[in-house]
C-alpha cells in the first residue's frame, strides 16, 4: 500500500501494514467465493480475516488509537464504530458450516468494502500522524500490547 512518508520504516507501522495487506489478499477470496456462491468458503475466509483482525485492532485500540485520541477524538471515535461494525459481520461467520441468515454474503461483501476503506484511512491518516505525534513513551507501549496480543504474521529477524 502507501510508502509515502515513511511510517514503515517503524516495526509497529510496517507489522500493521502487513496485516493490512493479508487482510486485502483474502478479501480478493471472499470476492471469489462470492462469485462462485460458496458460502461455506465465504465463512471460512470471514473466519481467517478475523483471526488476522484480532490481534491487530487490540494493538490499535489498545495503544496506538489512544495516543492519538487527543488529537484526533471524532475520527479515533469512527475508525472504533467501523471496527465494531466489521467484527459483527464476521462474527457471524464463525458458524461451522455457514450463517444461516441468507442475507449475510452480500452483508459480509458490504463489510469488506467498508474494511478497504478503513484500511485506506488507517494507511493514509493513522499511521503518518502516528509518525508525527507519538512519543518514544507511546511507541514503547505500542510494542508492548503487540508482544502481548500476538499477531498472525511471523516478526523477520532483526538486525
Amino acid at each position: 500500500m502507501c510508502e509515502y512518508c515513511g511510517c514503515q520504516s517503524l516495526v509497529s507501522i510496517d507489522e500493521l501494514t502487513r496485516e493490512h495487506d493479508q487482510v486485502v489478499s483474502l478479501i480478493s477470496g471472499v470476492r471469489a467465493a462470492h462469485r462462485d456462491g460458496d458460502v461455506p468458503r465465504m465463512a471460512q475466509i470471514a473466519r481467517e480475516v478475523a483471526a488476522v483482525l484480532g490481534p491487530h485492532t487490540k494493538v490499535e485500540e489498545h495503544a496506538l488509537f489512544p495516543a492519538l485520541a487527543g488529537d484526533f477524538p471524532d475520527q479515533i471515535a469512527a475508525l472504533e464504530a467501523e471496527h465494531r461494525r466489521i467484527e459483527g459481520v464476521l462474527a457471524e461467520g464463525a458458524d461451522l458450516v455457514a450463517p444461516q441468515d441468507p442475507d449475510w454474503p452480500d452483508r459480509l461483501m458490504d463489510t469488506l468494502a467498508l474494511l478497504r476503506e478503513h484500511i485506506l484511512k488507517e494507511q493514509d491518516g493513522v499511521f503518518p500522524a502516528a509518525l508525527a505525534n507519538l512519543t518514544t513513551e507511546q511507541w514503547e507501549a505500542v510494542e508492548a500490547v503487540r508482544a502481548e496480543a500476538g499477531s498472525t504474521l511471523s516478526r523477520p529477524p532483526p538486525g
